[in-house]
């Protein structure tokens, strides 16, 4: 989304769908400008964008980039860690009921169709990593002739904070 000579030849569309991309680009706030143009007087833009949380996001950002940049065989000294960390809740629960790992034989993210190791190596590895505010993505857009439609937030986590906008006509 960062060749603006190559989307300037794709046109106008009623619908133009982004979700959890753009954040990965490199260059978020050029990648959210380039696919303005894509959308149609009156068309919609969804998009979903990692939360900023302040410093915890820039710990991931670190964190994700040591993963990438750590060799493959030697990734599981930061895969593992962050696997206690994001569940070491569920882990404990599970113990102490006589179920151990039983929240990961149940884990809701089998609904997008991963595992959830395959969930966490996906995030932990998800680099490069770049956040905004629902407001700042907001005023970003108004600022280029669209309108909020829809705005579902993921309640100050590190999930994705999800926008429909609408072109003015």
């Amino acid at each position: 989304m960062r060749d603006r000579q190559y989307l300037a030849t794709l046109g106008r569309f009623d619908i133009v769908y982004s979700w959890g991309v753009l954040h990965h680009t490199g260059a978020m706030w050029e990648a959210l400008d380039n696919v303005a143009p894509l959308v149609a007087p009156r068309g919609l833009l969804f998009i979903a964008i990692y939360n900023d949380q302040g410093a915890w996001s820039g710990r991931w950002k670190k964190i994700k980039r040591t993963y990438n940049r750590t060799p493959a065989p030697l990734r599981f000294l930061i895969s593992w860690p962050a696997f206690v960390m994001e569940y070491w809740r569920p882990m404990l629960k599970d113990f102490l009921l006589l179920r151990p790992f039983h929240f990961a034989w149940h884990y809701e993210g089998k609904r997008r169709g991963m595992t959830i190791w395959r969930d966490l190596i996906d995030w932990v590895g998800g680099y490069p990593f770049e956040v905004a505010t629902p407001g700042e993505l907001f005023e970003f857009y108004k600022a280029r002739g669209f309108h909020l439609e829809k705005l579902t937030t993921c309640g100050g986590s590190v999930g994705c904070n999800e926008l429909v906008l609408r072109k003015n006509g």
